[in-house]
């Protein structure tokens, strides 16, 4: 079972993740972190961004790739996620942009992008520790139910619900939003060694029990995390809400040796 942990807000889990990622960056100078985008991971990367500040610690080696990226948006538009994680990680962590990648969203290549981006995963050695989301429909990227659990880096077409979602970020005009992007794969993913999804709000509650507690099935595909050897949900009390054994989880989290980490 994966483990779950119930905080009570974004900025206990935040500064979680933070000292994770930071302790990983002391043990490991070139480490190799999963990168997502989105509002949810906005307060880790702050909590982040401090624990390396007030540390001191050196991330000039630090390596990143990013989840996804929408299909045949220009790099320099301000949503794409080239630009969006330029803003929220590369920026404020003081990362070398030359070592943070994201996948090629140019039409012109995106036959082989897919390819070429999880080759380039490997060639750097594994994603240490990779940050996640949760949609409201259980998709992690952009692996919309349905999505192989063994899949590889790809292109993918977007559910209506995830353009409505995503329409907050193009001035609340769905129509703006791509109909398509390349995201890691699911298997992709599960090929980092350490997973950390976070998820917030009431509205995240069902996707949240389905993930942790349902059956492991392509119709909810952040499921396959059970399946991962080091899988960590942080969830706040609203997004734990439907979770059967949320009082087990406490329990574990409570007395869990305080040199183990998440």
């Amino acid at each position: 079972m994966a483990e779950v942990i119930i905080v009570k807000n974004q900025d206990e889990a935040g500064a979680l993740y933070a000292k994770a990622v930071a302790d990983l960056i002391e043990r490991k100078p070139f480490a190799v972190l999963g990168l997502a985008t989105g509002s949810t991971p906005l307060t880790a990367y702050e909590h982040l961004a401090l624990e390396v500040r007030d540390r001191g610690i050196d991330v000039s080696h630090i390596r990143g790739f990013a989840l996804d990226e929408y299909a045949g948006l220009p790099v320099e538009h301000p949503e794409s996620y080239r630009s969006v994680i330029t803003r929220t990680v590369v920026e404020p962590l003081g990362l070398d942009p030359r070592n943070v990648h994201v996948p090629n969203g140019s039409l012109d290549t995106i036959a082989t992008a897919g390819t070429d981006y999880d080759r380039a995963i490997e060639e750097a050695g594994g994603i240490d520790v990779q940050i996640l989301g949760v949609g409201t429909d259980g998709h992690i990227g952009f692996n919309e139910p349905g999505s192989s659990l063994a899949s590889g880096t790809r292109i993918k077409t977007l559910t209506q619900q995830t353009r409505v979602d995503n329409a907050r970020f193009f001035d609340g005009d769905m129509n703006q939003v791509p109909t398509h992007c390349i995201t890691q794969g699911i298997g992709t993913i599960m090929k980092a060694r350490h997973l950390v999804l976070l998820a917030f709000g009431e509205n995240k509650a069902d996707a949240v029990a389905a993930s942790i507690e349902g059956p492991v099935s392509a119709m909810c595909p952040a499921s396959a995390l059970q399946l991962h050897p080091h899988a960590t949900f942080i969830v706040d009390e609203a997004a734990a809400g439907k979770l059967r054994l949320a009082d087990y989880y406490r329990w574990v989290y409570a007395n869990k040796p305080s040199w183990q980490g998440i």
